[in-house]
């Protein structure tokens, strides 16, 4: 079953609406037992966005709940679920690439976690990405919000190829799962999930009422209208900053 994440008017931002449209997309997937495998993939030049921030419907508990929900949801899909990316991925985006059993990423992927800039951090997203990558490479993009592309992906991690036809890459990972049975696949995939689904019990609550914290702070409504109005946040720091040597000799 492939499933398309298609509201290219917004790059595939994560809204109510497209996260609720996809959690029912995986919850048909895994009770069907004709599906071996799930494409997730993309319209337009972006494959997620991250949260929509232009939506203003429902409470910030509610939506970190929700993108909770989703990344649990493609965990617990028993069946190998693949991202299908060539397009830029962003802050929430990156929870699902995280959550993905397998991911090619083809030429024109870009790949950035920007909750910082926003005043904000990647909270509920660090359940499936920092699993995935290593701890130097977790500390350097989590902090210093740099684009990477697949390649350095593939490096690190987070991404199972980079490969200069993504779709050609995916048909023949389809092609190797095909010939599982269901059981064997299901049972296979809980034994590389556990260890992040464990996180999700004891530390999700927590992560989702910080995240929620985060979009209500004040700092975080700065960083969005800024990033909105396309301008420079307020607490913006100025490019460079004075130092002072430590240690020096007297």
């Amino acid at each position: 079953m492939t499933l398309t994440l298609d509201t290219p008017h917004n790059r595939n931002a994560l809204s109510t609406a497209l996260v609720e449209e996809l959690t029912a997309g995986l919850r048909d997937a895994g009770a069907d037992r004709d599906v071996r495998a799930v494409v997730l993939t993309h319209t337009g030049g972006t494959f997620c966005a991250g949260a929509d921030l232009t939506e203003a419907g429902g409470s910030f508990s509610s939506r970190t709940e929700q993108m909770l929900t989703l990344l649990r949801a493609i965990l617990e899909t028993p069946k190998p679920v693949i991202g299908r990316i060539d397009g830029h991925v962003r802050a929430g985006g990156m929870g699902l690439v995280g959550a993905c059993d397998l991911v090619v990423a083809g030429p024109r992927s870009s790949f950035a976690l920007t909750e910082a800039r926003l005043g904000l951090a990647a909270s509920i997203v660090s359940l499936t990405v920092v699993p995935r990558m290593t701890s130097r490479a977790a500390s350097r993009y989590f902090l210093t919000t740099e684009t990477f592309g697949a390649h350095e992906a593939e490096a690190i991690g987070l991404v199972t190829e980079a490969a200069a036809d993504a779709g050609a890459t995916v048909a023949e990972l389809v092609a190797a799962i095909r010939p599982s049975s269901p059981q064997g696949l299901a049972a296979s995939k809980r034994l590389t999930t556990a260890a992040m689904l464990e996180e999700f019990d004891r530390r999700g609550a927590d992560l989702a009422e910080e995240s929620a914290r985060l979009f209500a702070s004040d700092e975080a409504r700065e960083g969005m209208m800024a990033f909105l109005q396309k301008r420079n946040p307020s607490w913006a720091a100025p490019a460079e900053s004075s130092g002072a040597a430590v240690g020096k000799e007297t």
